[in-house]
């Protein structure tokens, strides 16, 4: 079925970025993937062509187009090239830190950091998980003491996407440790303050150029004016509130994952030859794939309503749980059974498919696990 998500505009902003990620991106990812990070200037560079803050205000600096689906095309750029890792601080930046800073932010605190984060120069992140919590955010221990003007904030965190390159972290803690989700608010922590740390850039499975790190502060020192929502005690309900973009971003990513490995494996199987005719003319081949784009295109419809219903302001935390549960399930189903089309060559490295497998891991992990998605759907159907 055609897909009938995209308008003419959208087309054009993908040609756009499709360049960008040809220039930009895919020559150096081999590079980034060995370094384990990607150079701040790529932030930058985005942000000078138009790629960050697509829906941030005019006034900001941003496009002022509210339209999730130029996010979606970003997504999709990054995923066709197999670019996802070096593109997933870019996508982060957008699709989940940028919509606290839109709906939280007071006037004051828009304009002090808004502009920076569309132009690049200012680089976001999120830190929620620590050490030893898991999924449970409620128990996390990490602290923040009114004391006067500031909040003294002392904890850890881990497994922070941006971790090294961050500038303003977008923080969860307690500010009042006797409450569970009641006690917990949102604090901007930024680049330079004294106790706060970086850890090592942590050595993963997968995403190699996408740097993330563990966090620490000790006694740090931060601005009662950077607490983010009119009172404290928000944090759990702020979260609560923007978890379903942020689950939707990692669904389109799954498919668009699933679609890229789809298409490099129809290219192997009619040029790689066995038995003196194409793999891809073999049974087994053929009912492979035909499963493959069955599931793809209708994983692909199902995501493409959830965007229609984010930008209608009417996707909750149900379809979006069953959106990033699925398509991050299907995306390790497809990239495994294209990996071995691809035989022992989609074992090595120099394939994107190989690439890919190992960057599809996580996303049945990060943004809420599968788990922890058919729990919310659970829940939903009265049990």
């Amino acid at each position: 079925m055609k897909r009938k998500l995209y308008s003419d505009d959208h087309e054009a902003f993908r040609e756009s970025f499709r360049k960008f990620v040809e220039q930009e991106i895919a020559p150096n990812d081999e590079a980034w993937n060995h370094e384990g990070i990607v150079p701040r200037e790529v932030f930058a560079k985005a942000g000078a062509n138009g790629f960050l803050g697509m829906d941030v205000p005019e006034e900001y600096g941003g496009g002022g187009v509210v339209d999730f689906r130029f996010n979606a095309v970003i997504i999709e750029e990054l995923m066709r090239t197999g670019n996802g890792g070096a593109g997933l601080g870019l996508t982060l930046h957008n699709d989940i830190c940028m919509p606290y800073f839109l709906s939280f932010a007071n006037a004051e605190q828009k304009k002090r950091w808004l502009p920076g984060i569309v132009s690049g120069e200012l680089i976001t992140a999120i830190a929620m998980t620590e050490p030893g919590i898991g999924s449970d955010l409620a128990s996390m221990t990490t602290t923040a003491r009114r004391d006067g003007d500031h909040y003294v904030v002392n904890g850890a965190k881990t497994f922070i996407t941006n971790g090294i390159n961050s500038d303003v972290v977008i923080t969860a803690v307690k500010t009042d440790p006797t409450q569970k989700h009641k006690g917990m608010s949102l604090l901007v922590l930024e680049r330079g303050m004294e106790g706060f740390e970086r850890g090592r850039n942590l050595d993963k499975l997968g995403q190699h150029a996408q740097d993330t790190a563990e966090l620490s502060f000790t006694d740090v020192r931060v601005p009662v004016a950077n607490l983010l929502g009119e009172t404290e005690g928000q944090g759990f309900t702020q979260l609560v509130t923007k978890l379903p973009q942020e689950r939707l971003s990692i669904a389109v990513a799954g498919v668009a994952a699933a679609r890229a490995a789809l298409e490099w494996t129809l290219e192997y199987v009619k040029e790689r030859k066995a038995f003196g005719q194409p793999i891809g003319s073999f049974q087994n081949s053929k009912f492979v794939l035909a499963e493959i784009a069955t599931e793809v295109d209708i994983a692909e419809h199902f995501v493409d309503d959830c965007i229609r219903a984010l930008n209608a302001g009417e996707l909750d935390a149900v379809d979006a749980g069953k959106a990033k549960y699925w398509c991050t399930e299907l995306q390790g189903r497809v990239v495994d059974r294209c990996l071995q089309l691809h035989g022992g060559y989609g074992y090595m490295n120099e394939y994107p498919i190989a690439r890919a497998y190992a960057d599809a891991r996580i996303t049945r992990i990060y943004g809420g696990t599968t788990e922890i998605m058919k729990e919310v759907i659970g829940r939903s159907l009265g049990l």
